[in-house]
């Protein structure tokens, strides 16, 4: 095994934990210098969810043309990279370890650091790209595809559970509802803009939860 080069250095970051492909190259002098997305919405529609084989085989399709992509937009090549990090879970198993294999594979030839990244604590600091970055602490909600979580944010890397989710998360309960009434996935966009043509107070919806101590989240009881 070669040793680990801790040479400074753009990272190159890989996201596939579920249905899309994402990489990006960021430097800590110069921020974000390129990012690609691709989305399989197309691919999974037809079954009105996320199949998980499907998406880590179109994962495998596209993520080194992605890859080189983005390092192209960058002005770069593969050598120029400090570091490689990528999604190490939660998420669909297959998807991970398309991602997880390209980066730790990389990572070994060039000698850099492989670094796993938490799903859930990359949506929690993406806000700290900002240039109005939030400063610790603060409260933070996490509305993902599968995960709703409120969380106390002491320092980075320093996080306290408040609350978090019993069973559908809000792009579940958004899906689910979508295909009991037959719009088409994904639900959340169809039934955001459905939703623009209602009278305010048309609907009076229940408040669950609200006889019991806690702050976890359920689109069920």
């Amino acid at each position: 095994m070669p040793s680990i080069n801790a040479k400074p250095g753009p990272v190159l970051g890989i996201e596939t934990s579920c249905d899309e492909t994402g990489v990006a190259v960021y430097d800590r002098e110069r921020g974000l210098l390129a990012h690609a997305l691709y989305s399989q919405v197309e691919l999974h529609a037809e079954y009105g969810g996320v199949v998980p084989e499907l998406a880590s085989r179109d994962h495998v399709r596209k993520l080194l043309p992605l890859i080189r992509q983005t390092l192209a937009e960058a002005g770069m090549v593969i050598e120029d990279l400090g570091g490689v990090a990528y999604t190490a879970g939660p998420g669909l198993v297959g998807a991970l370890l398309v991602g997880a294999s390209a980066a730790r594979s990389m990572a070994w030839a060039l000698e850099i650091p492989a670094i796993g990244v938490h799903h859930m604590e990359g949506h929690l600091l993406a806000p700290m790209l900002e240039t109005d970055a939030p400063e610790p602490p603060f409260v933070a909600l996490l509305v993902s595809g599968g995960h709703s979580m409120l969380i106390e944010v002491e320092a980075i890397g320093c996080y306290r559970l408040l609350g978090d989710t019993l069973d559908d998360a809000a792009g579940e309960a958004f899906d689910k509802t979508a295909k009991l009434m037959g719009l088409p996935y994904p639900g959340g966009p169809t039934l955001a803009k459905l939703a623009e043509t209602a009278e305010p107070g048309q609907f009076r919806f229940t408040r669950p939860m609200t006889d019991r101590p806690g702050l976890d989240f359920s689109f069920r009881v």
